[in-house]
């Protein structure tokens, strides 16, 4: 099963993915056209704090929510996905009420005030693609499609989410989910 390249589409890394900044990876796929392609990884947290990026915000403040890294791309760089049912200003829609911005009054007012399923994921850089290299990764089986799914992204624990999309789709890849993601550490 394939899907078609495009926004609000989920990337899942294939196990014959070598690459340290994508292997076992899922990607939300937030842009994609003539100019290129744009993700953020939905399944790396890290250890730092939404409080640490944007301490001048004090609604923030004593928030337990960890930024994910996004992608090899601008590190330094704050994204953030939310999960609302009306599209804030300075964003723009990738899924099913799932919108990719920087605004931070959106942000400020689901802590605050939040509403039934609103939600949102701050990533820390984006996964990038040139024009057509994304579809060169394509061919050489980097890389399997789904349509993404917003509870995935925002509901979904994130150290299981890459071994239950890939055995989800082929069960041939099931030998691999307990694979750690650098084999050279164990």
């Amino acid at each position: 099963m394939s899907t078609a390249l495009e926004k609000g589409v989920f990337l899942i890394a294939t196990p014959s993915l070598r690459d340290p900044n994508f292997r076992q990876t899922v990607i939300l796929l937030c842009e994609h056209g003539h100019e290129g392609a744009l993700g953020v990884v939905i399944n790396r947290p890290t250890e730092i704090n939404i409080t640490e990026v944007l301490p001048q915000i004090p609604i923030i403040e004593g928030q337990r929510h960890h930024v994910f890294t996004g992608g090899p791309v601008q590190k330094n760089s704050l994204l953030i996905l939310y999960r609302v049912p009306e599209e804030p200003s300075d964003t723009h829609h990738v899924v099913d009420g799932v919108y990719l911005g920087g605004n931070v009054q959106t942000l400020e007012r689901i802590l605050e005030q939040p509403s039934n399923n609103e939600a949102f994921r701050a990533f820390m850089g984006y996964s990038g693609w040139a024009p057509g290299q994304l579809e060169n990764e394509m061919q050489t089986g980097s890389w399997l499609t789904l349509p993404a799914d917003p509870t995935w992204v925002f509901e979904k624990d994130p150290a299981v989410l890459w071994g239950e999309i890939i055995q989800s789709l082929d069960e041939s890849y099931k030998i691999y989910i307990d694979m750690p993601v650098d084999p050279t550490l164990n």
